[in-house]
This record gives structure tokens, C-alpha cells and sequence, in this order.
């Protein structure tokens, strides 16, 4: 079997365009023995799954702390490696069915394979929903710069809303529509479902869960809203946040409906339309119940800086979660750890594989931090804190790349661009790739909302322009039915499950091109005189701008 390099090497001389030329001196290759090294020991079992406020959690900030002292990086919080992020850890006990009463009976769905609740409440050990009025509020935006209210006229204040995933247009050929067409926006994602439904007053807020529009099966929503979930801590303990919120299966809501002398699916298509009036369900309530452990405690962030030689005090931000679930729902041979091994030991391990080569390369102009976030898996919780409160102004960094989950399938003749042609700097991530001969993609999925899902958008919607991208499906060894069928695969047989786990079969060669691109970005961002912006008109750029006026 030829190496990593090889197949890289043979690539490049296949592809790469005439008279491109070697690595710039200063330049330094990325170590994918690190990168192993790092990403096994973080996703064993000794590490159970690196849960935010776990020993898992403190195993975690022990090693990358060690590593990055080890490379002589500075500690990037005054003096500390670390910036607390408060949090509170709730875990459901004592479930109840959640309960719809009808005009003709009783529907009923069961904690774990129908249905899935929670809360944001972070002082309420104990939560009833008790027959309370149920409403379909179709996809439940209210967004005025879109004309589009589906809570218009409608006063939810204690009521149970049923609310759809996704954009009304998703289903929409193409990227044109008043939600974008298929490209999911962030009205789209079930962290704005429920912020709306607790705007408006709603007791709880109940999504339906549909694989399509959700873009993963109920397996990840079983395993990701069941056990311990971390939630952002406040001085009134999010009391003005739903009770209850939570999911359902398809077709118990089609029952629930039909129960009540309506139709599910005609309801979803006319929710679609412009117009959509929301539907009391005829006399029905819900009710439900749960008990909390409620435990306050500061998971961390780490926080690393390499010093900048002659422009220290402007910064390019490299970011990836360290955190994954914990132990979860176990899979059928009674494994119970979510290990997080490509999520996102890889994007973790990258942080310090990336500091390594820049150290070894020499200083740039500006600083360079790398930031290790916890709690994205419970809401981007740590990027957000460090969004809210930056231990570097963020109107002082010039950009910077996020990294989650780096393709194992193998080397690709592509890069998918999350978020493509909303900053410039897409044009450093063409000038990386052009060197290697490839190219940069639309996402395939754009209806899967991967922008709103990840750290950069923490950032992002403070103004920084942010570069994420993943490894593409057109495979070097396969092609696009490959690239394709690896990452059904993944989604389908480990993402947010026990088996997302080290193996040492994995292809390295897609992450080694693509930490070198990442690397490549970085580096370009940090010694270049430029301040790259969003595009005009992009929903980010007046931020940017306002933040940067007079700098």
C-alpha cells in the first residue's frame, strides 16, 4: 500500500497547475503523526467520551495544556491556559410519557424511542407540563425582514407548540427562495425553534422530527438529548426559557393529528406556503413531567497564543471543540461511550498539529491563538462565551479557520466550503488549493444547515470572518460514490454514537492535504497586511464594519 505522501505526491504531479511552485521558505508541513497520536488517546475509553464537567473533561485540558506548553506557546488567558465557561449540567430522571389528550383518546409517547424532552431552566428540579393547549405553528419563524410571522395574531402563552425542522422551502431545486431555497438558514435550526417559542411565551415547544429536513436519523437525536446535558448559566437561571422543549417522532405527531381530525401531512404542506395560518389542535392538551439533577459547574476553554513578531497585538484564530458527548446511549453490544473520535478528536488534534508547524516555521507577523472550545455539542456553548467575552478583541483579529470532524475516507480531489462565497477569505483558501491542485465546492447538502452548527458561527455573528470547510466526497480512490457512501456511512453507523471510534485502518491522506490547507490559510492570514471583510451584503458584513470603523 503506497504511504500518505505517495498518494499526495502523485496527486499533485497529476494536477497541480504549470509552474506551481514549491513551499515558500518559512513554511512547514503539518505532522498526521501527531495528529494519531493525539486523536487515540483523546477518543479512548480512558477518556469516556470528553463530557464537559467530567474526568473526561479535566484528562482533556491536561494534555492539550501540556502540548501546547511543550511547543513554548504562551498561555493565552492572562497568564492561564484557561477561560471558564459557566455552566449547568441537567440530567432528565423520572420521565413521564408525554401525553396528548384528544377528543377521541389518549396518544402517548415513550422517553428514549418516540419522544426526547429537556430544558433550559437552570433552578427547576422538577418540570410539569400539565394539560396544556397544543398548537401547530408550522416551522415556527417569525422573521419580519422576510414577511414571514407564523405566530402572527396568535397569543401561545402556556400552550404546547408543534413546530417543523428546517426552512418551509428546503425542498426548493437550487438556492433561490425566501429561506434560500434548499441552504438551510439559521430560522431553519431547532436552537431558533425553541429560542421563538420561549419569545412568544410557550410552555413547551415540541419539534417533529423528519430525517430529511433534519438531515440525521433519530438515533442521533436519541443519543444527543438523552443522559447529561450542559446548558449556559444566567442570573435568573433561564427563566424565561419554555418549560419543556424537546422532539418527537413523525409518527406519533401524525397520530396526535389524526386524533384530532387533522391531517399531518397536509399541514406540513401548507405550512410551506406564504400565508400559513397556525391550527389549534380541537381539544387537545399535553402534559408531561420530569425531575432534574441539576448540577452548576465551569467547564473550559483553552487558550493558547503564539506571539506575533511585529503585529502582536492583531490575531488569526484557529477554533475546534473538545468536547463530545460522554457516555450515551449504548450500542447493542452494551458500549456506552460516545468516544468523539472524528467528532472532533480529529478537529482537536489539529489545533496542536497546526501550532507544532507554526513554531517549527518561525514567528509571523501577527499572533496566532489556538482555541479549544468546550459544550459545542449542547449548543456552540464555549465559542458563544468566547464570542460574548474574547480574550483578544475580536475587532483585532484579522480571521480565522474552525475545524470539525477532518474526512478519514481518504484524499480528495475537493474541499466542500461551508458557507462558500460569504467572505474573501475564500480567495486565501483558492490560492492554498490551486498549490495542490484541487478545488473548492458548494456544500452537496446546503438543506443540512452545517453553518449554523458549528464554533465559527460564534464568531461569525460577532463580525469575524471565519473559513470552515471539510474534506470533500470526489475521492481520489473512488470518486463521488465513494466519498458518497463513506460519509452515509459515518452518519449512519457512528456520528454522535459509541462507534465513532480510533481506527487504525483510517486513510490519512485527505487530513494531511487539508491540515496543510489549513495551515496555509492561517499562516497567509498572519503575515499579510490585509483585513479581509465579509462580501457586500452579507448578513455579517455591518457588524464587521461597524466593529473595524476607525481601526
Amino acid at each position: 500500500m503506497r504511504s500518505s505522501i505517495a498518494v499526495i505526491a502523485a496527486l499533485l504531479a497529476l494536477s497541480a497547475p504549470l509552474g506551481a511552485q514549491a513551499a515558500p521558505a518559512g513554511s512547514a508541513a503539518p505532522s498526521v503523526d501527531t495528529m494519531k497520536r493525539l486523536v487515540k488517546e483523546l477518543s479512548s475509553d480512558a477518556f469516556e467520551g470528553r463530557a464537559p464537567g467530567t474526568a473526561g473533561e479535566e484528562k482533556t485540558l491536561a494534555l492539550l495544556s501540556a502540548e501546547f506548553a511543550k511547543l513554548g506557546l504562551k498561555p493565552g488567558n492572562n497568564g492561564s491556559w484557561f477561560q471558564d465557561v459557566p455552566l449547568v449540567e441537567i440530567t432528565a430522571k423520572n420521565v413521564s410519557p408525554l401525553t396528548f389528550r384528544t377528543g377521541k383518546g389518549t396518544v402517548s409517547a415513550a422517553y428514549g424511542p418516540e419522544m426526547v424532552i429537556a430544558t433550559y431552566r437552570t433552578t427547576q428540579p422538577h418540570i410539569e407540563v400539565k394539560d396544556s393547549p397544543v398548537v401547530f405553528v408550522g416551522y415556527g419563524i417569525n422573521a419580519p425582514e422576510k414577511g414571514w410571522n407564523d405566530y402572527a395574531g396568535l397569543d401561545v402563552r402556556g400552550k404546547t407548540v408543534v413546530i417543523l425542522v428546517n426552512d418551509p422551502d428546503y425542498e426548493t431545486a437550487g438556492l433561490s427562495g425566501p429561506f434560500n431555497g434548499r441552504a438551510m438558514t439559521y430560522y431553519g435550526r431547532w436552537t431558533y425553534k425553541y429560542e421563538e417559542a420561549a419569545r412568544q411565551g410557550a410552555a413547551a415547544a415540541i419539534i417533529v422530527h423528519d430525517t430529511v429536513p433534519a438531515a440525521y436519523g433519530w438515533n442521533v437525536v436519541q443519543s444527543s438529548w438523552t443522559g447529561a446535558q450542559h446548558v449556559a448559566d444566567s442570573a435568573d437561571g433561564n427563566a424565561g426559557q419554555s418549560a419543556a422543549i424537546g422532539w418527537i417522532q413523525k409518527d406519533k405527531a401524525a397520530a396526535l393529528f389524526a386524533d384530532s381530525g387533522l391531517n399531518l401531512d397536509q399541514l406540513m404542506a401548507a405550512a410551506k406556503r406564504p400565508g400559513f395560518k397556525t391550527v389549534p389542535l380541537p381539544g387537545a392538551t399535553a402534559s408531561v413531567s420530569f425531575e432534574n439533577d441539576l448540577r452548576k459547574h465551569s467547564s473550559k476553554n483553552v487558550v493558547a497564543l503564539l506571539p506575533g513578531k511585529t503585529r502582536p497585538d492583531e490575531y488569526v484564530l484557529y477554533s475546534a471543540h473538545w468536547d463530545h458527548l460522554g457516555h450515551c446511549e449504548a450500542a447493542p453490544d452494551g458500549d456506552d461511550i460516545c468516544n468523539g473520535a472524528v467528532d472532533n478528536a480529529t478537529g482537536t488534534a489539529a489545533l496542536v498539529a497546526l501550532a507544532q508547524a507554526n513554531v517549527k516555521a518561525g514567528p509571523t507577523d501577527r499572533s496566532q491563538v489556538f482555541l479549544a472550545v468546550t459544550g459545542e455539542e449542547s449548543g456552540l456553548l464555549g465559542s458563544a462565551y468566547y464570542g460574548d467575552h474574547p480574550v483578544f478583541p475580536l475587532r483585532q483579529a484579522v480571521g480565522g479557520v474552525n475545524m470539525d470532524a477532518l474526512s478519514v475516507a481518504g484524499l480528495a480531489k475537493n474541499v466542500v466550503v461551508i458557507g462558500k462565497g460569504k467572505s474573501q477569505l475564500d480567495a486565501y483558501l483558492d490560492r492554498a488549493l490551486a498549490a495542490q491542485g484541487r478545488v473548492a465546492s458548494l456544500e452537496p447538502t446546503p438543506e443540512k444547515g452545517f453553518y449554523y452548527r458549528s464554533d465559527h458561527f460564534s464568531f461569525a455573528k460577532h463580525g469575524l470572518p471565519m473559513l470552515y470547510f471539510e474534506g470533500g466526497q470526489d475521492l481520489v480512490k473512488g470518486g463521488e460514490a465513494a466519498g458518497e457512501a463513506a460519509a452515509k456511512d459515518y452518519e449512519e453507523h457512528r456520528y454522535h454514537g459509541p462507534k465513532d471510534e480510533y481506527d487504525p485502518n483510517w486513510d490519512w491522506a485527505g487530513v494531511q492535504a487539508d491540515l496543510k490547507l489549513y495551515y496555509d490559510v492561517g499562516r497567509a492570514l498572519a503575515n499579510t497586511t490585509e483585513w479581509p471583510n465579509w462580501v457586500e451584503g452579507d448578513e455579517f458584513r455591518a457588524i464587521r464594519d461597524k466593529d473595524r470603523a476607525g481601526k
